[in-house]
């Protein structure tokens, strides 16, 4: 390769919680640059996860982050060409893209539920996904699913 990689941006914590994770969530969830609105319906959000989740001993911020480890593919299928037929080899996935894909989805499966506000859906689904359903954590199945079955051509690995 010609050029050099170029330099990881450095993401600044999010205002209430001082958290990394959280800024990264929102910079998913925003659209056309619009950051402040993003904020307001992750935290809305979080405070629906509250009040409907108050029996759990947890902080919503931590119901948040273990539905997203629920939600967290480890090996995903790729496309490879090998003397004219197509594979799908499994392979595993690296931590930033893992941590990605997990939050793309929970923010893509939140989008398309039916509902009033983006914060009532994005709480329905941290909520699904915190208790391993929905549709976020059944496409990590079906990701897991894939992989398990193209498990024989796990050696054409690259």
């Amino acid at each position: 390769m010609r050029k050099a990689k170029p330099k990881k941006r450095v993401i600044l914590p999010d205002p209430v919680f001082n958290d990394q994770k959280v800024s990264k969530f929102v910079n998913h969830l925003m659209y056309d640059g619009k950051k402040t609105i993003s904020y307001q319906i992750f935290y809305n959000a979080l405070d629906a996860v509250k009040v409907k989740m108050s029996k759990e001993e947890k902080s919503p911020l931590e119901i948040w982050k273990q539905a997203l480890d629920n939600i967290t593919p480890q090996v995903e299928v790729k496309s490879r060409r090998i003397g004219g037929a197509t594979f799908q080899v499994p392979t595993e996935i690296r931590p930033e893209r893992k941590e990605s894909i997990s939050m793309k989805n929970l923010i893509a499966f939140a989008r398309k539920r039916s509902g009033k506000s983006m914060a009532d859906k994005l709480a329905a689904e941290i909520m699904d996904a915190y208790n391993s359903q929905g549709g976020a954590f059944k496409r990590k199945e079906d990701m897991h699913r894939m992989a398990e079955a193209n498990r024989a051509f796990a050696h054409f690995r690259f």
